[in-house]
């Protein structure tokens, strides 16, 4: 049986705190199931703005997406985490990733590492945050239905689902491990931190080797993935031609076909949308802020309203 759908929607630019909050409420007004903020230099900070968007909201859960595990002392994020999570009222799901980006680990004067480094870092920082938040801290089990996380097991508060974002071979292993919820962001990284976009066959193959990885688990975690490009419109050649130049490998149709691209008209999209849950298992999709209203009438079709 399926899993239901679940959107989130990733806000990446800074605002005041009234335009901040306006813009959590307009997602929630839209339907969104989750709001994210990322963890990359020059955008709002994670944690004090999921607060924020607490105060201004009721429905949303509110996530990381993806914290960058180098930025991050365990002992600190394991604070900041019980914190944020007492003050959403239990509606954080924490999201860590490894980082991609050298240029901003320079700007902070960090190391950047090795990517062998960079996930025994984010393994340690897993590892410390399960045993300062307790066994109650960090979940380990089903993803919720219609939204609701579970207890603990004294009845107590919900525990934080853990979101791990992956795409090499260890990462999905780890992700396979230890994720309530399995974050595929459907690229691989190229030189400088930039991403290159996978295919639907290579994504076909990374969430093969998250499976098999996974085989053992006694309840599957949810499947994720990030859309990078959505426009709704009839003419959907005349619609992707201004991101060729961006993927000058690639040729009109390829790009069309990928799997974070959705481009159509919204029968068409919510047609790729389940084509994505069908084919891959991806259940929960979160896309950018510059496409929150464009994908609203995906969510609403989706829904059924």
């Amino acid at each position: 049986m399926s899993r239901p759908f679940r959107f989130g929607v990733s806000l990446i630019a800074p605002a005041t705190g009234a335009e901040w909050a306006a813009r959590c409420r307009r997602a929630e007004e839209l339907g969104y199931d989750v709001i994210t903020v990322a963890d990359h230099l020059g955008m709002p900070a994670p944690f004090p703005s999921l607060v924020a968007a607490a105060q201004a909201t009721r429905r949303p859960r509110l996530g990381t997406f993806v914290l960058n595990a180098a930025f991050w002392n365990p002992a600190l994020l394991a604070r900041e985490v019980a914190t944020t999570d007492a003050l959403t009222g239990g509606r954080l799901e924490l999201g860590l990733g490894t980082g991609y980006v050298p240029a901003e680990h320079e700007a902070a004067g960090l190391p950047f590492g090795t990517p062998g480094e960079r996930v025994d870092h984010l393994l340690r920082t897993i590892e410390e945050l399960e045993r300062l938040l307790g066994p109650d801290g960090l979940s380990h089990g089903t993803p919720w239905p219609g939204g609701k996380a579970p207890e603990t097991s004294g009845g107590g508060p919900p525990r934080v689902p853990l979101l791990i974002g992956a795409n090499g071979d260890r990462m999905l292993r780890v992700a396979a491990e230890h994720a309530d919820i399995a974050s595929f962001t459907g690229a691989r990284t190229g030189r400088n931190g930039t991403l290159e976009p996978l295919s639907a066959g290579e994504l076909d193959g990374r969430v093969t080797l998250y499976r098999k990885a996974a085989a053992g688990r006694e309840e599957p975690a949810e499947l994720n993935l990030l859309i990078q490009i959505v426009a709704v419109t009839d003419d959907r050649g005349a619609a992707v031609r201004p991101w060729l130049p961006r993927l000058p490998h690639l040729t009109e149709r390829e790009v069309l076909d990928l799997p974070i691209v959705l481009i159509g008209s919204v029968e068409q999209i919510t047609g790729q949308v389940r084509d994505l849950r069908e084919r891959f298992g991806f259940s929960y999709l979160t896309v950018l802020e510059p496409n929150l209203e464009v994908f609203a009438p995906v969510v609403r079709a989706l829904r059924g309203r």
